[in-house]
């Protein structure tokens, strides 16, 4: 009798531990709940542009995308959208700032197209509130595009194929051929540039074995470092602004005399506020910062825990959270480059000076 009770005491005693060692929580399950608190997985596509009740229509999104790889938007005809956000490349051109109209260099480094659906506003100094009205911005800069809406429109417009997917996507107009209808478009096809399904977006649906214990270790020094307290949401940054150089002030080279924000708003408060960079992709969107200067990912994380933090970061710390930073690559948008329609006996002809 009493071997019985003591045999139904361990297997008692047993099953309370087994289940209480399944409930238990474990390193990977507490970092899993803290970063789906901060973080957000892209998802795989969208219907709608988030910001706005606006059908993704086919007609619509395909008319964007031969616009966006249209370098005859430009006065030259020679830059497209696709120049300085290259969807071949990290949606951007991998150079420390554009080169526009006439071999012009731009002020800064270009941003990258992938994921922008999702950021509060367009630009480092959020001068545009929406991707429609960034479109209109590089085709009208001289150092970009140089062109003018009205070259705009009847470039458009002496093209029949334009003619007819312009009616396509605008059903409803009469005059389908607007300014504000190419950036419409744009907008749309650029709302489709998702990076779904990185290992962090499969870590953050719960695959704890997505990331591997060093990059684990990067997500927690990320998190504990402050980073994610200006680098967080569904694509770690693009919703905030924030003062470059919070704890030091960054070197004239590294500034390169930019004051950001405060040239948009003229208010003392956003001096050398700049918006807060996306982190998707970013070991594809190199060089770094608003000016460029830095081509290395690991030496941009060490000038972030010097200016913003005022900390020095480890050579081991910095190897960590650029391992996890690394599992922010998602999967790029495959997508078939359009044969462009040729040019009329009406086209506008290119200016080159």
């Amino acid at each position: 009798m009493k071997f019985r009770v003591f045999k139904w005491l361990s297997l008692s005693l047993g099953v309370a531990l087994s289940v209480s060692y399944l409930n238990a929580k474990t390193p990977d399950d507490e970092l899993l709940k803290r970063a789906r608190e901060l973080f957000k997985p892209i998802p795989e596509k969208l219907d709608r542009i988030p910001y706005k009740e606006v059908k993704l229509t086919k007609e619509l999104v395909e008319l964007g995308k031969y616009l966006y790889f249209e370098p005859r938007l430009s006065a030259s005809h020679l830059i497209s959208c696709n120049s300085c956000h290259n969807v071949m490349l990290g949606g951007t051109d991998n150079v420390e700032t554009s080169i526009g109209h006439g071999w012009q260099k731009g002020p800064r480094n270009a941003p990258t197209v992938f994921n922008a659906v999702y950021h509060t506003a367009q630009f480092w100094d959020g001068r545009a509130k929406d991707l429609m009205e960034q479109a209109k911005g590089p085709i009208q800069a001289s150092v970009e595009m140089n062109n003018t809406p009205e070259r705009v429109i009847a470039t458009l417009k002496s093209i029949p194929k334009y003619v007819e997917m312009f009616k396509k996507a605008f059903p409803k107009e009469k005059d389908p051929i607007t300014f504000d209808n190419v950036a419409k478009a744009i907008e749309a096809f650029e709302a489709t540039l998702l990076t779904p399904n990185s290992r962090f977006d499969k870590f953050l649906k719960g695959d704890t074995k997505a990331l591997n214990r060093e990059e684990k270790e990067g997500l927690k020094l990320f998190i504990e470092k402050g980073c994610a307290s200006c680098h967080s949401g569904i694509t770690l940054g693009g919703h905030m602004y924030a003062p470059f150089g919070l704890a030091q002030k960054p070197s004239p080279d590294l500034a390169a005399g930019d004051r950001g924000r405060y040239e948009v708003t003229k208010s003392p408060a956003d001096d050398y506020v700049f918006k807060v960079p996306s982190l998707r992709n970013i070991e594809l969107t190199y060089p770094y910062f608003h000016s460029g200067k830095v081509w290395n990912l690991e030496d941009a994380i060490a000038v972030m825990g010097t200016l913003q933090y005022g900390i020095k970061l480890s050579d081991d710390e910095i190897k960590k959270i650029a391992s996890f930073l690394k599992t922010l690559t998602g999967e790029r948008p495959r997508i078939e480059v359009p044969q462009l329609p040729p040019s009329t006996d009406k086209t506008p002809k290119p200016i080159t000076k």
